[in-house]
């Protein structure tokens, strides 16, 4: 069968495959000046860069559009312990649970009975910043 193959491929004449190139290349209507070509890449890089946007955009709005937003877990709140290590709490659906997170590990410490207030912890901060600057301006007066 291969012996047949290339007896029919020698036998054929060169000429005739190279001829129907040249003939297509001869027949090609004459492309525009070059900035008629400039112009027709940009124009399609603009189209493809584009397209690219379009569907980035398309992906976040059905990552999103999931049933209740997808978000079952939600973290209340974070504690670094040192360099690599951190506590977590975080809520699933009615329980919070403590996780104590390692580069190597992530270990739950505590499921709480009674869940943290979120409310009650952000009261907290604006009272410590008040009393910071309350320090800070005792200061300031002392100095003078």
């Amino acid at each position: 069968m291969k012996r047949l193959l290339v007896a029919l491929l020698v036998a054929l004449p060169l000429d005739a495959w190279a001829a129907e190139p040249v003939a297509q290349a001869a027949a090609a209507p004459a492309v525009g000046s070059v900035g008629g070509q400039l112009t027709q890449l940009v124009l399609g890089l603009l189209l493809v860069v584009g397209l690219i946007f379009a569907l980035a955009w398309l992906m976040r709005r059905l990552q999103n559009a999931g049933p209740g937003n997808g978000q079952v877990i939600e973290m209340i709140g974070s504690r670094a312990l040192g360099p690599r290590d951190r506590l977590v709490l975080v809520q699933v659906g009615e329980e919070q649970i403590l996780l104590g997170i390692t580069p190597g590990r992530i270990t739950p410490l505590h499921v709480l009975k009674t869940p943290v207030d979120v409310a009650e912890t952000k009261a907290a901060t604006p009272e410590f910043a008040q009393r910071l600057m309350e320090l800070l301006g005792k200061d300031q007066k002392d100095k003078k």
